[in-house]
C-alpha cells in the first residue's frame, strides 16, 4: 500500500523543503526523493526551453520509474549562465506528462522556485499539479526587508504570517469554486487560457479552454529569455532598479493602465466643460490602444459600410442620442462602498436621462423611494439581490424596475462586496439591517441556489414580489458562460448581464482583484452565439459591463450582441473620482468613496457632470453608426461580421492573436430576432396570491383587520410574496399592524412559503412546508404546524424544508417540527 506523506499547508519553507530533500535517509526506506533541475543554458537562447522542457519530462518519468516518489522541481540553479523555466510551465509539462504515462498517482510534485509570490501564483501551480511549493526568493525577499517593516519581526514570524496570508488566499480562491480541500484542488485546473495557441496548451495544459489564439512556446521562450538579460544584463533600466511592476496601482514606467492621471483629468475637463471636443480628445486616447494593448477589444477594426456591401446614412438619420441613453446603466456601487452624495448623484442623473442606476447589494434609504419637490428622483432603478442579501425587504424590491440576482461580479468573480468594519455607520447600518462597525461579507454562493431549478425558483419569487418589475441575473464572462445564460433564458429571466474582468471595485482584498473572470467581449460573444442558436435571443435582454468607457466600446459591445450597456467608474471619474483606489480605506479625499462626514463635504460632483458624459457617449456611439450604415441600435446588434482584427499590430506577442471565433455570426432562422424583442411569460395568472388579495381588499384600502382560510398545495410557489408586495407598495416596510391579515391555510405548501412576508400578515400553515419558508421575511409571522390527524411525532418529522429563513430581515417563525438538512 502507497504511503502519502502529509504537510500542514502547502507553502514550505526552506527548512521543511530540506527535510523532505532529506526523507530517503530518514524515511525508513517508505519515501525517496530527487530533485530535477529546472533550468537551461542562457548560451541556448529560447531555443534552449523545449529542449529543456523535454529533458525534463523525461527525467520525471524516469525517476517514478526507478521508484522515486517526490519529485523537487527546482529552479535554484538559475544564474547569469543559467535561466530558470517558468515554474508554471514546467509543473504542469511534467504532471501532464506523467498523467498521460500513467504514472502521476505515484509520485508527489513540489516545486521549489523564486518565482511565486501572489496568490494567484500557487493557485496556478496547485490547479496543475503542484501538493508543495517552496517560493525561497519570496522568502529570502522578505527576510531582507524585515528591518524595514513597520513592525519589528524576527524571521520566524514574517515567514509564518507570509505563509499564513497566502494560505488564507488559497482557501479564499478555493471557496469561490466550492473546494473544501487543497487536495481535491490540485491538479483540478480550474481556469481559462486567455491568448495561449490551442496547441501549445492541448500540450502543456491538458484539458484547459482557450477560446482566442495567441502566443505559443517560442514567444514563451522569448520572453523568459529577455527577462533573464534584464535581469543579468546591462540594461540601465535596471541596473539598480527593479522593475516598478504597476499592476495595481499606476506607476511610471509600469504597466499601462486606461485611467491614468491624463485620461481622468481629460474626462472631468470634458464634462465639466460640457465640451464634446474635449471628449473626442478622450475618446481618442483610450480608443487607439493597438501600440500599448491595453483591452482585447483595442486590437478590433470597426469595419466601414461598403466593407460590408451597404451605404454610409447620414448622421440626422441615426437613432436620436436620447434614445440611445436609455440603454445605460451605472453598475452596482453599493451605498457603504460610496458616499451617498456620489450614489445619489449618479441616480438622479440616470433617471433624468431614462436609464438606470443600480444600487449595489447593500439596500437603499426609504426616503428615496419618494421624488423630490423638483421632480428628480433619487431611487435606484435596479435593486440588487446578492448572497448576502443587506437590506433586500419586500418595500426594497417593490421600489424597482429591475431586480438583479447577482450571480457574480465581474471584478471578483465567485465573491460577494466585502465591505470593512470602519465604513458602517450608523446610516450604513441601518439601510442593510446590520450592526455598526462589524464588517460585511456576502458568502460566495446563494444558499437558495444550488442548480438552476434553484436560480428559477427565485426568478419566480422575485418576480410575485413585484409583477411589475423585470428580473435580471448578473453573470461572469468566463468559458461556457453561454450555457448558463441559455439556462438563465429558460428560468423565464428577462435580462443577463455579462460582466468582464475589467470591472473596477471599492470593496476587495486586493488578492480578489486580479486573474478571476475574462474579457467581455469573449463571454458576451459566447452567450449572444448560444442564445441564437437557442432560438432564446429574442426573449431575454443582454447587458455588457466592465470596464466600457467610450462610444467605441458600446458599438462593440453591441455588434457582439449587447442590448444594454453598464458603466461603473467612468461616470464615477465624470462625478469627482480622481482612482486613488484607497476606496476600502474610508479616506477618498474627494468624497466618492468614504462615509466620513468631513470628507464628504469635498464631494463636487452634480448629476449634469454624468449626463453630459453619457450624451458624449451616445453621440460616438451614432457617428460610428452612420459610419456603418445602421440607423437603429437595434439594426447593429449581432452584427459580428462588422468586426475584424486589425491588421498593424506591431508588438512581438500579438501577431499569432485570432478572434475569429469571436467574430462568428451564428446562423440565425429566418424570422428569429438576433435582440431583445418579446417579453417573458412569467405565469403568474393564476398564482394563490391573487385570491388572497381580492380577498384583503378591505385589510389592504384601509387597514381593516380579515381572516381568510383556504387550501395550500405544493403547486402553489411563493404563497405570500405577492401580497406582501401590495402591503409593501402602499405601507412601506412598516407594513400594517400585527395579524391584520391573518390567513389560515391547511395542505403542503410549495416552495418559499411566506418570502418576504410583510409585517402585518401571519400565515398559519396546518401541513407541512417546502424548502426556502421565510425567505427575507420582512416582518411578518409564520406558523407551521401538522395537521392534528396526521399521526405524526412533531419532534421526529421533518415540517419545513431546506435554507429556512434565508435573507430574513425581521419577523416571528415558529415551526412544530424538524427542518431539512441545509
Amino acid at each position: 500500500r502507497t504511503k502519502r506523506l502529509e504537510v500542514r499547508q502547502p507553502i514550505l519553507t526552506d527548512k521543511d523543503l530540506e527535510k523532505i530533500r532529506a526523507i530517503s535517509d530518514v524515511g525508513g526506506g517508505e519515501f525517496k526523493s530527487i530533485t530535477l533541475d529546472a533550468t537551461f543554458p542562457a548560451d541556448q537562447g529560447a531555443a534552449g526551453m523545449t529542449p529543456a522542457l523535454k529533458q525534463l519530462k523525461a527525467d520525471a518519468e524516469k525517476a517514478v520509474r526507478d521508484g522515486y516518489n517526490i519529485i523537487i522541481l527546482s529552479d535554484r540553479m538559475a544564474s547569469a549562465e543559467r535561466v530558470p523555466v517558468p515554474s508554471l510551465l514546467a509543473c504542469a509539462a511534467v504532471h501532464h506528462h506523467l498523467i498521460r504515462e500513467g504514472l502521476r498517482t505515484s509520485v508527489g510534485l513540489v516545486v521549489e522556485s523564486g518565482e511565486p509570490r501572489e496568490v494567484h501564483h500557487f493557485a496556478c501551480l496547485a490547479g496543475y499539479g503542484a501538493e508543495a511549493i517552496n517560493p525561497y526568493l519570496a522568502f529570502e525577499t522578505l527576510i531582507a526587508m524585515k528591518d524595514d517593516l513597520p513592525q519589528k519581526l524576527d524571521e520566524k514570524e514574517v515567514l509564518k504570517r507570509y505563509t499564513k496570508s497566502v494560505g488564507k488566499g488559497l482557501l479564499k480562491v478555493m471557496s469561490k469554486m466550492g473546494i473544501s480541500t487543497y487536495q481535491s484542488y490540485c491538479g483540478a485546473q480550474i481556469f481559462d487560457a486567455v491568448g495561449l495557441k490551442a496547441d501549445f496548451v492541448a500540450t502543456y495544459f491538458t484539458g484547459t479552454a482557450t477560446r482566442i489564439e495567441g502566443v505559443g512556446l517560442p514567444e514563451i521562450a522569448e520572453e523568459t529569455v529577455s527577462r533573464h538579460r534584464d535581469a543579468f544584463g546591462n540594461s540601465p533600466v535596471y541596473k539598480n532598479a527593479l522593475d516598478v511592476g504597476g499592476e495595481y496601482q499606476f506607476r511610471t514606467r509600469g504597466e499601462d493602465h486606461a485611467w491614468n492621471a491624463a485620461t481622468v483629468a481629460a474626462l472631468q475637463h470634458a464634462v465639466r466643460g460640457n465640451s464634446y471636443e474635449r471628449y473626442r480628445e478622450f475618446a481618442k486616447v483610450l480608443n487607439e490602444q493597438s501600440d500599448k494593448l491595453v483591452t482585447i477589444r483595442g486590437l478590433f477594426r470597426i469595419k466601414s459600410a461598403e466593407d460590408d456591401g451597404r451605404k454610409p446614412v447620414p448622421l440626422e438619420q441615426v437613432e436620436p442620442a436620447k434614445n440611445i441613453v436609455r440603454r445605460f446603466a451605472t453598475g452596482a456601487m453599493s451605498f457603504g462602498s460610496i458616499s451617498r452624495e456620489a450614489h445619489t448623484t449618479l441616480a438622479i442623473a440616470m433617471n433624468r436621462i431614462g436609464g438606470k442606476s443600480n444600487t449595489g447589494e447593500r439596500g437603499e434609504e426609504a426616503e428615496r423611494f419618494k421624488p423630490l419637490p423638483n421632480g428628480d428622483s433619487m431611487r435606484s432603478a435596479i435593486k440588487q439581490v446578492a448572497s448576502g442579501r443587506f437590506g433586500v425587504t419586500a418595500e426594497y424590491l417593490v421600489n424597482s424596475d429591475m431586480m438583479q440576482i447577482k450571480m457574480a461580479q465581474g471584478a471578483k468573480p465567485g465573491e460577494g462586496g466585502q465591505l470593512p468594519g470602519r465604513k458602517v455607520d450608523k446610516i450604513i447600518a441601518k439601510v442593510r439591517h446590520s450592526t455598526p462597525g462589524v464588517g460585511l461579507i456576502s458568502p460566495p454562493p446563494h444558499h437558495d441556489i444550488y442548480s438552476i431549478e434553484d436560480l428559477a425558483q427565485l426568478i419566480y419569487d422575485l418576480k410575485n414580489v413585484n409583477p411589475n418589475g423585470d428580473v435580471s441575473v448578473k453573470l461572469v464572462s468566463e468559458v461556457g458562460v453561454g450555457t448558463v445564460a441559455a439556462g438563465v433564458s429558460k428560468a423565464r429571466s428577462d435580462h443577463v448581464t455579462i460582466a468582464g474582468f475589467e470591472g473596477g471595485t471599492g470593496a476587495s482584498p486586493l488578492t480578489s482583484l486580479k486573474h478571476a473572470g475574462s474579457p467581455w467581449e469573449i463571454g458576451l460573444a459566447e452567450t449572444h452565439q448560444t442564445l441564437v442558436a437557442n432560438r432564446l435571443r429574442s426573449r431575454i435582454a443582454v447587458q455588457v459591463d466592465g470596464g466600457l468607457r467610450t462610444g467605441r466600446d458600446v458599438v462593440i459591445g453591441a455588434l457582439l450582441g449587447a442590448d444594454e450597456f453598464g458603466f461603473a467608474t467612468a461616470p464615477l471619474i465624470a462625478a469627482g473620482c480622481i482612482m486613488m483606489r484607497k476606496c476600502h480605506l474610508n479616506t477618498c479625499p474627494v468624497g466618492v468613496a468614504t462615509q466620513d462626514p468631513v470628507l464628504r463635504k469635498r464631494f463636487t460632483g452634480q448629476p449634469e457632470h454624468v449626463i453630459n458624459y453619457f450624451f458624449f457617449v451616445a453621440e460616438e456611439v451614432r457617428e460610428l453608426m452612420a459610419a456603418m450604415g445602421f440607423r437603429t441600435v437595434d439594426e447593429m446588434i449581432g452584427q459580428m461580421q462588422m468586426l475584424d482584427q486589425r491588421a498593424l499590430v506591431e508588438h512581438w506577442k500579438a501577431k499569432g492573436l485570432d478572434f475569429s471565433k469571436l467574430f462568428t455570426k451564428p446562423p440565425a432562422p429566418e424570422g428569429v430576432a438576433i435582440y431583445h424583442s418579446e417579453k417573458q411569460d412569467h405565469k403568474l395568472g393564476q398564482v394563490l396570491d391573487r385570491t388572497l388579495i381580492a380577498d384583503a381588499k378591505a385589510a389592504l384600502d384601509r387597514g381593516a383587520p380579515v381572516k381568510l382560510a383556504t387550501a395550500i398545495r405544493n403547486i402553489d410557489r411563493a404563497a405570500g410574496a405577492m401580497l406582501s408586495g401590495e402591503v409593501a407598495r402602499r405601507y412601506g416596510h412598516e407594513g400594517l399592524p400585527d395579524d391584520t391579515i391573518h390567513v389560515s391555510l391547511k395542505g403542503t405548501s410549495g416552495q418559499s412559503f411566506g418570502a418576504w412576508l410583510a409585517k402585518g400578515i401571519t400565515f398559519e400553515l396546518e401541513g407541512e412546508g417546502n424548502d426556502y419558508v421565510g425567505k427575507g421575511l420582512s416582518g411578518g409571522r409564520i406558523i407551521v404546524k401538522p395537521a392534528p390527524d396526521s399521526g405524526i411525532t412533531p419532534e421526529d418529522s421533518i415540517i419545513v424544508g431546506n435554507t429556512v429563513m434565508y435573507g430574513a430581515i425581521a419577523g416571528e417563525c415558529y415551526f412544530r417540527g424538524v427542518a431539512g438538512d441545509r
